[in-house]
């Protein structure tokens, strides 16, 4: 009996998870040789790393604020990859977020606790509102999704420097592309650490539990699966697109909002500081799983983090972007190979 290398369809999560970690070890092993080139030592920049993220109280809050929109932005792509569709346009609807809840924040006035429920709707709406025109492109006309998400990214970002530079800068305060304050404010968790942090987790945890528990997340899954199976079945696969993305673009503008109202507290050019884009790689990294964004944004976080530390260390931030890209590279190739096994091979008659 011979034994040969075989590729199956599927893989056993335990499997997946191993080929995971692998991959991102490998990638950090591959990074440290790369600083090293720089002559500078990997271990001792690790251990910097590490201390500067969990070793002090405001280590631990920057994490949390870097955590919050990334778990966001994971999420708004990690519920459309469930239906098979790719939103790409996180950055712009994160920026279209902040930009409605500045607009309400500095020209509607309130009681605090009022204001923060209309800048969270309001936020909200940003970002649903910015998808709305890919949602039925795709929905209606079959439009990719992945060029119209992409471009209206730029008008986005277009669209923030020109109010913050323009009719809404705040001269007073030196910058050159900032809006006016935000009064309203998330109340604080733990120092400047803010309640967005336990927002972003509680929805992943109900969105976990509505696409794996319910008929509506059946639905979803299988219309992403096979989507002809699905019609088959009576399904409404168009509603259940134009349903999933439109609640993609909503969670990327909390994020926009809750970076806002929680963190920035004014509206800046390039606000969104490509939470967006690092949020596709939390939802790869995640395999598309609510649950594991969360995960994935806590390593991502630790990464920019490592890119700060490098960078004071004269590393360039080209390293940074190298390493984030192993990441991704080294797990695509973890995920592959987590499908090949051991297969027996009966040996021929004589």
């Amino acid at each position: 009996m011979a034994w040969h290398l075989q590729r199956f369809p599927t893989t056993t999560p335990a499997v997946a998870l191993a080929a995971r970690a692998g991959a991102i070890i490998l990638a950090l092993v591959v990074s440290g040789v790369i600083v090293g080139f720089h002559d500078a030592d990997p271990l001792a920049l690790g251990a910097q790393v590490i201390r500067s993220t969990f070793g002090s109280r405001f280590g631990l809050q920057d994490f949390g604020l870097l955590v919050t929109p990334l778990i966001l932005c994971g999420l708004a792509v990690a519920v459309t990859l469930r239906i098979g569709i790719w939103n790409i346009g996180a950055e712009g609807q994160f920026a279209m977020g902040a930009l409605a809840t500045t607009a309400v924040g500095i020209f509607v006035s309130g009681p605090p606790p009022v204001m923060l429920v209309v800048l969270f709707i309001v936020g909200a709406l940003g970002g649903l509102l910015w998808i709305l025109l890919p949602t039925l492109a795709r929905a209606y006309v079959g439009v990719n999704e992945l060029i119209t998400t992409l471009l209206l990214n730029f008008v986005a970002a277009l669209a923030v420097y020109y109010v913050s530079t323009g009719p809404w800068r705040d001269k007073a305060s030196g910058m050159t592309a900032s809006t006016f304050k935000v009064p309203y404010v998330v109340p604080p968790l733990w120092g400047t650490l803010h309640y967005g942090l336990v927002v972003a987790i509680v929805l992943a945890v109900l969105l976990a539990g509505v696409l794996t528990f319910t008929r509506w997340g059946y639905e979803v899954r299988l219309s992403g699966a096979n989507p002809d199976a699905a019609r088959y079945a009576g399904i409404p696969v168009r509603r259940r697109i134009i349903a999933v993305m439109l609640i993609s673009g909503a969670i990327a503008g909390l994020a926009g909002m809750f970076e806002i109202a929680g963190t920035v507290h004014r509206l800046q050019g390039g606000i969104s500081n490509n939470f967006g884009y690092v949020g596709i790689m939390v939802a790869i990294l995640a395999r598309g799983s609510c649950l594991g964004v969360i995960a994935a944004a806590v390593l991502m976080a630790v990464i920019l983090n490592a890119g700060i530390v490098l960078q004071t260390k004269g590393i360039t931030v080209n390293t940074v972007l190298a390493l984030t890209g192993l990441i991704l590279f080294f797990t695509a190739i973890g995920d592959e190979l987590a499908h090949y096994r051991l297969a027996a091979r009966p040996a021929k008659p004589a």
